[in-house]
């Protein structure tokens, strides 16, 4: 048994470090108000860059590939030569053709010079009606040869014209799927394709909930109340802005999002023929819907946020100095310093954005404003 000695100095010590914690002064903390403030509203949505044409080239005749006139990858403008197929025997249909129709020219003239004589013989006592007939029938029968002839000579024409396949738009080429040698024909598929490189389209898609509210904006300002900027794989934003041009009519039954289309500049270096312009069909990149004009909207500094499993809070400071948590809902408009709030918080409260990770709910705290310019730091939850 401990003398009763031990018992006064352990009761003592006890008193003393509940005198302490008593005595200990409240945590200090810096606070800023919530306030209104001019914010840029914008979304992010995963997009993919798409060429405002492409066009897939084929083989309209059936001949040898005799020579390819193009650079896989570089960018051809319309009408160059890209494939040049073997012309000989279209070339010698077309002067058979040609052939056909001189014959039935001359059958026309004699047919023409019979009817003039049966038409003056008529006149006379030696004509006769059905003579001047036949011959007039004759007349519209080598018409009728002659058009059917320049039909058959057009064709042929057309036929050579497709030995040679040109680029029919201006835009950046693929590669090559045949090589000189190869015969190729309308049933050969792709040869290659050409797709278009400014401008570019940007597709992404917007689930329904923001769409209501994009159309509700665009039924007021029109497409130039919204623009479109574009971040790249690499992180950095592309410095064209786009313009949305285009809602899509029919809402995805597997997303439940609508695709909106933008355009977007892609201009390069006119000397390199390999072209050095940034954006590519089909790329992956972030897309950021942005109004033009900022919007007032209630925000507090980002490192006021606090999140665990019962959503997103910031503490408050009331009237007597003491921290309140307080649930919030945040906007997706934001900054890379300030957050946006919806619901939970009203113009002027007082949030801790400094010293946060000192604080728990019902707690004195010592309040001063935060420091102006002091570096963001990350909030933890308490």
């Amino acid at each position: 048994m401990r003398p009763s000695g031990y018992v006064v100095v352990a009761l003592a010590l006890l008193s003393t470090s509940a005198t302490a914690q008593q005595a200990a002064p409240p945590p200090a903390v810096g606070v800023a108000k919530a306030e209104m403030r001019p914010i840029t509203q914008s979304a992010e949505y995963l997009g993919r860059i798409q060429a405002v044409n492409r066009v897939v080239i084929q083989s309209r005749v059936t001949a040898f590939l005799t020579e390819r006139r193009f650079t896989e990858g570089g960018e051809v403008k319309k009408g160059d030569l890209l494939y040049l197929l073997e012309q000989g025997p279209f070339k010698a249909d077309v002067q058979a053709k040609q052939g056909a129709v001189a014959q039935v020219e001359a059958q026309l003239k004699n047919a023409n010079l019979a009817l003039d004589r049966a038409a003056q013989l008529l006149k006379t006592s030696a004509g006769t009606q059905a003579t001047y007939d036949n011959a007039q029938a004759n007349v519209e029968s080598q018409k009728a040869q002659l058009l059917s002839a320049q039909a058959q000579l057009r064709q042929s024409e057309i036929n050579l014209d497709y030995t040679e396949i040109r680029a029919p738009i201006d835009g950046k080429i693929g590669q090559t799927t045949v090589t000189e040698g190869n015969v190729v024909s309308p049933s050969s598929g792709a040869l290659t394709t050409i797709v278009s490189q400014d401008p570019m389209y940007v597709v992404f898609p917007v689930p329904v909930r923001t769409v209501l509210e994009v159309r509700e904006k665009l039924a007021k300002e029109g497409f130039d109340a919204l623009l479109v900027r574009v971040r790249l794989p690499n992180g950095r934003i592309y410095e064209h802005a786009g313009k949305l041009d285009f809602l899509n009519n029919t809402v995805s039954s597997n997303t439940d999002t609508l695709t909106l289309r933008a355009t977007i500049a892609n201009p390069g270096d006119p000397s390199n023929k390999q072209g050095s312009r940034e954006l590519l069909d089909s790329e992956l990149v972030t897309v950021l819907l942005q109004g033009t004009e900022p919007v007032s909207m209630l925000t507090v500094p980002r490192t006021a946020l606090l999140t665990d499993q019962g959503g997103d809070y910031v503490f408050v400071v009331d009237a007597e100095n003491k921290a309140q948590r307080r649930g919030v809902k945040l906007g997706t408009d934001a900054t890379p310093t300030l957050a946006v709030i919806t619901d939970g918080l009203k113009a002027g409260d007082l949030v801790i954005a400094e010293g946060i990770q000192r604080v728990r709910p019902g707690q004195p705290v010592s309040p001063a404003p935060i420091t102006p310019g002091a570096p963001e730091t990350k909030a933890n939850n308490p």
